[in-house]
């Protein structure tokens, strides 16, 4: 924001408050309203008058604080969604994830209608009031909850593919890399658990044999849905041999010996019990079904937390080290406990970044405190990162997959 004591700027490029709110037919009132909240600040005061203007760019941000509005976001959550969308990158995936949302919201908008239809048809019908009909509908009414959560974890999950699928130097990307791992065998049935958004799947669609059975599950339902609109534009061929359902991988409501392969990409070291995870994938196994899952190490992207500790001490990215409950150096010790035949694949590679949106991005996704010291910082943390990465920011990266096969009691 600029502050001049004298107006020396070309103000045929901004707009009055009134203007600005007129142009979003909101109030003047409601423009205030978002300066004083440091949701959206004027581009320009005149320290004289102390008149506030604005530019295209804030208009742009302001659409998208009042579609989130809209969407039932809070003022809180909107500044944390919204506070860099001035960067090009910024702007692009948030209206990306913005579609999604809205389509979602649709779906759940026709859920409720058709719940109040039946509803009513009940009642007019029986003259009396069908209460698990009205509780079903009290449920549905209160999913806007779960959208926002999932349209969070959304953003989070595509901010770090972005960061990897842009900047990493292996030419064989992770998932065509998990991929090759694989080799399934004709007629394979295969669970993936926390499938995300089916990126495994859709970077490797034109390798997936027609004859296998897929099975992709996920904690989030509002996952799922992202999962089955990616994979949508696989062949007819193969999309009738997948099925979503949703469920915990700590509770996986399958029969013993059900499936050939199990696959746990980056997901075991978030259970409860990483344990009780291993033992009920083991059940579902065949005999001799294999089990492929992955982690990282201690050093993985280790660049990023000194980046941020050095600009503000207090900022911690995960309030867990994932890599103790589950890691590159104890998996196979935690694995062979439950499984047998436990081998260890590494993957090589580095990212280098040029550009500090992806980086950015990429820090405010983690599950740490970082935006309590950096969303009110944010142009000071902006300079500061463009500073680090000149001429190029290097990231280590130490992945790697583990195989084990089911262990018969």
């Amino acid at each position: 924001m600029n502050e001049e004591n004298n107006v020396n700027i070309d103000l045929s490029k901004y707009y009055t408050s009134g203007q600005f709110a007129k142009m979003a037919n909101v109030s003047t009132r409601t423009i205030r309203y978002y300066d004083t909240q440091n949701i959206l600040k004027p581009s320009y005061i005149n320290k004289n008058t102390m008149a506030r203007y604005y530019t295209d760019e804030d208009f742009a941000k302001l659409q998208q604080i009042l579609l989130f509005k809209y969407l039932g976001f809070s003022l809180d959550e909107i500044k944390e969604l919204t506070i860099n969308d001035l960067d090009y990158h910024f702007l692009l995936n948030s209206l990306k994830l913005q579609s999604t949302l809205i389509q979602d919201k649709i779906e759940q908008m026709q859920l409720v209608q058709k719940a109040i239809l039946d509803t009513t048809s009940v009642i007019e019908k029986n003259k009396n009031i069908d209460w698990s009909q009205m509780l079903n509908l009290i449920h549905l009414t209160n999913m806007q909850t779960s959208l926002k959560t999932q349209y969070q974890n959304a953003n989070n999950i595509t901010s770090r593919i972005n960061l990897h699928q842009k900047y990493s130097t292996n030419t064989e990307k992770w998932f065509p890399w998990i991929f090759k791992h694989c080799k399934f065998s004709p007629h394979e049935k295969i669970l993936e658990v926390g499938c995300g958004t089916g990126s495994l799947w859709l970077e490797n669609s034109n390798l997936i044999p027609s004859d296998i059975n897929i099975v992709l599950s996920d904690i989030s339902r509002g996952m799922l849905r992202d999962a089955r609109r990616c994979l949508s534009t696989l062949p007819l061929s193969i999309k009738k041999n997948i099925t979503f359902k949703a469920f915990d991988c700590q509770k996986i409501p399958f029969p013993d010996n059900t499936f050939d392969t199990v696959i746990a990409n980056h997901v075991l070291f978030y259970c409860t019990s990483f344990k009780h995870a291993c033992l009920e994938i083991n059940r579902v196994l065949k005999p001799n079904g294999k089990l492929i899952c992955s982690t990282y190490s201690k050093n993985h992207m280790h660049e990023l937390n000194e980046l941020v500790n050095e600009f503000d001490s207090r900022i911690i990215l995960s309030a867990n080290n994932l890599y103790e409950t589950f890691g590159l150096e104890n998996g196979k010790d935690l694995l062979d406990q439950t499984f047998i035949n436990t081998e260890k694949f590494i993957y090589n590679d580095e990212l280098v970044i040029n550009a500090s949106e992806p980086i950015i991005e990429y820090i405010l996704s983690c599950h740490g405190n970082q935006n309590q010291y950096i969303l009110d910082n944010y142009k000071e943390f902006r300079s500061y990162v463009d500073s680090k990465i000149k001429p190029n920011f290097r990231v280590t990266k130490e992945a790697c997959i583990f195989i084990s096969h089911k262990k018969e009691n």
